[in-house]
This record gives structure tokens, sequence and C-alpha cells, in this order.
């Protein structure tokens, strides 16, 4: 039976981690997987890391701390790198949100279709059929859906609905490769970003990619989102000059098989 690895980025989430240690039971009840929770905390100074350590109980969680805040990316890559020597071909990897916005009762559904599809990648999608965003500003609402559509052009991205979710499931040979390719870490970008990039070298793989519809619902979120807009928007666009260096180190990897 696989091993499942979950890495969740969190950043001053004191008020959310009660409620995502419950998901952590709840989740570990409802599957008979080995769960291996990984939290990366990425320089929180209100009390996470000791909410976390208080309440984790008898869950196979580990807590990774480098002490500063340098961004989700950072966090994912240092999660990604923390799995590298741990993961199996049989094992399944999921990166979701620290806040509480990442569907619990949708991980068991995205998790079966990776399997019976035999897909390398399920992301969850609140623009996907069946899908949609409550309680969140109509600001935040719609730059998502400009982000979403200038990104698609900006990097030739087409048949995909959600570019930047946390929310993710992954075939474990996929991350094994995407580490082959762009080493332990995957990751360069070290803010929201991260996400696009990542997209964007799994499709560069040519992964199969599939989405299953979510209800993002940010009153599950204690406390306002971590994201910087203009601080974000600016990364949306450094990703475009970087796209090349990512197509360079796959060809030479592909090379020299």
């Amino acid at each position: 039976m696989e091993n499942i690895f979950v890495i969740t980025p969190v950043f001053n989430e004191k008020e959310n981690i009660p409620r995502l240690i419950k998901s952590f039971q709840e989740i570990t009840e409802k599957f008979e997987n080995k769960f291996n929770f990984i939290i990366v905390d990425d320089g929180s100074i209100d009390g996470t890391i000791e909410e976390i350590k208080c309440l984790k109980d008898n869950l196979n969680l580990e807590v990774l701390d480098y002490g500063c805040n340098k961004g989700p990316g950072y966090a994912f890559a240092t999660g990604f790198e923390y799995i590298a020597n741990k993961i199996t071909p049989n094992d399944i990897v999921v990166t979701m949100e620290g806040d509480n916005t990442s569907r619990i009762e949708t991980l068991h559904l995205m998790i079966e279709r990776l399997k019976r599809e035999k897909l390398d990648c399920v992301l969850a999608s609140p623009y996907a059929y069946g899908g949609g965003i409550t309680n969140t500003g109509l600001l935040r609402t719609f730059l998502s859906h400009v982000a979403n559509t200038f990104i698609k052009e900006m990097l030739g991205i087409r048949g995909i609905h959600t570019m930047s979710s946390f929310f993710r499931v992954y075939d474990a040979r996929l991350i094994i490769k995407l580490q082959e390719v762009y080493q332990p870490r995957i990751l360069m970008m070290n803010g929201f970003e991260s996400m696009i990039e990542l997209l964007k070298k799994i499709i560069l793989l040519e992964a199969s990619i599939s989405e299953m519809s979510m209800k993002l619902d940010t009153s599950l979120r204690a406390g306002k989102s971590k994201m910087k807009v203009m601080k974000t928007i600016f990364g949306y666009f450094s990703l475009y000059f970087k796209q090349k260096e990512w197509n360079n180190r796959y060809e030479l990897y592909i090379s020299n098989k």
C-alpha cells in the first residue's frame, strides 16, 4: 500500500492550526494508507509551531523550520527536498494550504481519480465545472480571473482552469522525475507564483493532468490571506523570463538520457 506525503506551508497560522490538525486526523481515519504530514513553517512569529507541537498528538507529523519568512515557494521547495530520499514510485504526494481553504472532503476524490485514471497530477479547481468561489471579495476574485487568463497566454498553457492553487495530488513518480530534471527542491521561485512554475514544469514533462472541481470558501480561514497582490503580480511577470531556462534544462535532461 502506498504512503501519502502531505506538504503544507504555514506562516502565522496559529488560529488555523487546530482545524488543520483536526483535518489531518480525519484524513488518517478515512484512508488505510500511511500518512506522512510535513508542515513547513515559513518564519511564523505568532506561536504557530508551538501550537502544532501541542496539538499533533499521535500524528506522523514533521515540522520543518528555517527561521525566516521566504515565501510559500521556498516552503514547498523545502518540503520537496525533505521527501526526496523518502518517497518511492508507488507513493502519492499532496500539497495543500495551511489556512483550511483546501477542502479535505475533496482529497479522497482527487486520490481516487489519480489512481483510477492513472494520472500524474490532479488539481483542485474552483473554476472547473461544479466548482465555485464564495465569501471572497470581488476585487480578489476579479484579479484571480485576470491573472489566470493572462498567465495562460503568457506561458502558453491550454486546457487548465486553475493556475496557482496549492491543493494538488501527484503520483510520486512525477515528483521523482521533476527532481531528476530540476534538482530535489524542484522550484526556483519563492512566492505564490511558484505553483505556476511547478505547473509549467509538469507540462514540459508531458505529464497527464486532470482537475477536480472544488468549492473555495475563504470564510473557513481565520485571518487574512498572506498573499501580497502587487508582489505576486510582479512574480507572475518574472515567470515569462524563466520559462526558457526551464525548457533548456529539460532538453538537456532528455539529451543525456
